[in-house]
C-alpha cells in the first residue's frame, strides 16, 4: 500500500521550519499532501490573521519539491480533512505530542487506521516569532517617521 502523507499547516510566512516538516514528511511516505490552512480558519481558531493571502501561500508550498500536492484545509478538523483525502500517515510538529489535543488526535486516527508521525519543531524560528519581529520593526519605523517629522517641523 501507498503511503500517503499530509503535513497541516499555516505556512505563512514560508521558513526554516516548514521546509524541514515537509522534507522529513516527505522522508516517510511516497505522496505528500500539504494542507494549507485557509486565513479564516486560522483567524478562528489562533486569532492570527496571516500575513501572506492563502492563494500565495498555496503557491510557495505547491513548488516545494518535497510536496505533491499542495490544498487549503478550510476546516480545522482533521478528520473531516482524511474523508476527503483519505490520507494514511498524518505528520505534526512534536509541540502537539503528549497534549491534550495530541492524544486526542491520535486516538481519533488510530481508530481510522491513520498513522501520526511527530517531528521536532524547530525552535529557532517561527511564524509567530517572525510576525513579532515584522511588529517591532513597525513599531519602531512609525516612532523614527514621527521623531524626524518633529524634528523638521521644529
Amino acid at each position: 500500500m501507498i503511503r500517503i502523507g499530509y503535513a497541516p499547516g499555516a505556512y505563512d510566512l514560508f521558513h526554516i521550519g516548514h521546509l524541514n516538516l515537509l522534507r522529513r514528511a516527505r522522508e516517510h511516505c511516497e505522496y505528500l499532501i500539504a494542507g494549507v490552512v485557509a486565513d479564516e480558519v486560522l483567524i478562528r481558531h489562533k486569532g492570527v490573521a496571516p500575513v501572506i493571502p492563502l492563494a500565495e501561500r498555496l503557491e510557495i508550498v505547491r513548488n516545494v519539491r518535497f510536496v505533491d500536492a499542495a490544498v487549503p484545509a478550510l476546516t480545522n478538523d482533521k478528520v473531516d480533512i482524511w474523508k476527503d483525502l483519505r490520507f494514511n500517515v498524518l505528520f505534526k510538529g512534536n509541540d502537539w505530542q503528549g497534549t491534550e489535543k495530541g492524544n486526542k488526535l491520535e486516538r481519533d486516527f488510530a481508530a481510522l487506521g491513520v498513522e501520526v508521525v511527530y517531528f521536532p519543531y524547530t525552535l529557532s524560528t517561527s511564524s509567530s516569532a517572525l510576525r513579532r519581529t515584522l511588529q517591532n520593526i513597525d513599531a519602531l519605523a512609525g516612532h523614527t517617521s514621527s521623531g524626524s517629522d518633529l524634528e523638521r517641523a521644529a
